[in-house]
C-alpha cells in the first residue's frame, strides 16, 4: 500500500506561481506511476501531468508550457511547480499513484488551488 499527502495549495494571483508537493509513504519502491489531477467545481477530475518510473512526463495541453512535474526520490516527493497560473487552474488538486503489477490506484486528499483574476 502506498499513502500520499499533498501540501503546497493555496491563493494566488492570477500571473503568479505555487508548487504543490506529493510526499509518498509505504510500498514507495514500487510505484510505477505518480500522477497529479485536478477537480474543479462541477467538472470531472481530470489529468493535469505524470511522471513515471523510468521519469518519462506527460502533461495535458491546458498546462504546457507552465507546469512542470518533478521528483525527489531521496525525499519519496513528487512536486508539481505551477507558473503562469490563470483562474481556469482554480480546482483542486489530487496526487494519484499506481504501483508495478497492479491496477489499484491510490489518491491523497487533495489540496485547494485558487487563482484569483
Amino acid at each position: 500500500q502506498v499513502q500520499l499527502v499533498e501540501s503546497g495549495g493555496g491563493l494566488v494571483q492570477a500571473g503568479g506561481s505555487l508548487r504543490l508537493a506529493c510526499a509518498a509513504s509505504g510500498s514507495v519502491s514500487s510505484i510505477n506511476l505518480v500522477g497529479w489531477y485536478r477537480q474543479a467545481p462541477g467538472k470531472q477530475r481530470g489529468l493535469v501531468a505524470s511522471i513515471a518510473r523510468g521519469g518519462i512526463t506527460n502533461y495535458a495541453d491546458s498546462v504546457k508550457g507552465r507546469f512542470t512535474i518533478s521528483r525527489d526520490n531521496a525525499k519519496n516527493t513528487v512536486y508539481l511547480q505551477m507558473n503562469s497560473l490563470k483562474p481556469e487552474d482554480t480546482a483542486v488538486y489530487y496526487c494519484n499513484a499506481n504501483l508495478l503489477g497492479s491496477t489499484r490506484n491510490y489518491w491523497g486528499q487533495g489540496t485547494q488551488v485558487t487563482v484569483s483574476s
